[in-house]
């Protein structure tokens, strides 16, 4: 796809790396029988081959109107079209480049922004904690497009600390310690039973991923350089790794090396985060899962977040992780479709969110499963909240000493 780039672009990285990527796409259109939006709306725009569209006239004409904005906005950024694309486009990048542009050139009416704005300030404030308890104290009253978001909150144990003859570095990530903290926790001891000691970084804070999707590039590389820093000590320290227990996370912190690559201060160290940076997945040995004692629930349906699976390209290490511990995984249907989580899409988008939710239930019911085990806070909570049967993080199944 041949670009001619406006005046405007013609000397910036928006432009040159922008039609780069489109100079990869061939028109073929496989990416649209993948795309949960356009499996639902059956419009061109609302598909990824629309989409760049969009995009390639945004750098020809150096313009982008409230129909651009409106079909990005949809996207879920799932990047279920990259893993399909014959061509290799980085679709994902693509629009991660494009929306701080159309947020400049295309003003938003001032109630979208400040909900946007209201929404960033309350994840990533330090009062989250808070209000999420009241939150829960208050559920049943609550409307139950909010209530649903709020899953109650459940024991954490005990958390061993100082064991373990390797080191590595986790991410408490900014919701997942309030919405989820057993997570984190069964980790550790899944961790500490393979001889692991976990440490972590009280200065680190979100990943960076939540400013980044929602165009407001600054902030989130600000973010991403207050974790580094944070985390060198640990690293110049010996850790071995820094592993994420949320994919969402993970799919972004493996990316400093490239979000960060025109800054002259950090692309070294960025790239060396990335690098040493692994889902908890591929840190444990599927033939260790035998040690952890076996899993209770024997009908597990698996769910790979779209942040695991496209982000990452991480595809059957839970799983084989899980079936070593003594789960049965049942069948499930449009395992690559999105469920509609994505980060903030749930709150910006819950009309097309609670379509692919409901779908996505569906698909994982029809073998009747006792839980649902996933890899990311956000599908975790999206899915809890319509699904009939408990939905956990896969490392709480197979937790040798879970809490009462």
């Amino acid at each position: 796809m041949h670009v001619q780039l406006a005046p405007a672009f013609e000397d910036t990285s928006f432009g040159k790396e922008g039609s780069e990527i489109l100079g990869k796409c061939v028109h073929c259109g496989f990416c649209t029988a993948t795309c949960p939006t356009y499996q639902l709306l059956g419009d061109e725009l609302d598909g990824p081959r629309g989409r760049i569209y969009l995009v390639k006239q945004l750098l020809e004409a150096g313009e982008a109107s409230k129909t651009t904005r409106t079909h990005l906005d949809r996207c879920l950024t799932c990047r279920s079209c990259e893993t399909t694309c014959p061509s290799g486009v980085d679709y994902g990048r693509l629009v991660e480049l494009a929306r701080p542009v159309i947020e400049e050139l295309s003003s938003r009416p001032i109630l979208e922004r400040m909900h946007r704005w209201l929404l960033v300030h309350l994840l990533l404030g330090p009062w989250f904690d808070l209000l999420f308890r009241a939150g829960q104290v208050m559920r049943r009253v609550l409307p139950k497009n909010l209530a649903r978001h709020l899953p109650k909150r459940r024991p954490v144990g005990l958390v061993p600390q100082g064991q373990g003859s390797r080191r590595v570095l986790m991410l408490e990530g900014c919701v997942q310690p309030a919405m989820a903290p057993q997570i984190n926790a069964a980790a550790r001891r899944v961790l500490a039973k393979l001889d692991v000691d976990v440490c972590t970084a009280k200065a680190a804070g979100c990943c960076g991923a939540l400013q980044l999707h929602l165009g407001d590039t600054r902030p989130a590389l600000e973010a991403m350089r207050r974790n580094i820093d944070v985390w060198w000590p640990e690293i110049e320290g010996g850790i071995e790794a820094i592993v994420m227990t949320a994919s969402g996370c993970g799919v972004t912190v493996r990316e400093y090396g490239q979000l960060l690559k025109d800054d002259p201060a950090y692309c070294d160290k960025a790239r060396r985060v990335s690098g040493m940076t692994v889902d908890l997945c591929e840190f444990i040995d599927p033939e260790n899962a035998v040690l952890l004692g076996g899993i209770t629930t024997s009908k597990v349906a698996f769910h790979s977040p779209c942040t695991l699976q496209h982000g990452q390209g991480i595809r059957g290490k839970v799983e084989r992780i899980l079936e070593k511990a003594g789960a049965k995984l049942v069948s499930t249907q449009n395992n690559h479709l999105c469920c509609g989580a994505a980060g903030t899409y749930s709150v910006l988008q819950p009309v097309l969110s609670t379509r692919l939710l409901d779908q996505k239930v569906s698909d994982l019911m029809g073998d009747q499963p006792e839980v649902v085990a996933t890899a990311n806070i956000g599908c975790l909570s999206h899915l809890a909240s319509h699904s009939p049967v408990p939905v956990r993080h896969w490392i709480e199944l197979i937790d040798p000493s879970p809490p009462g």
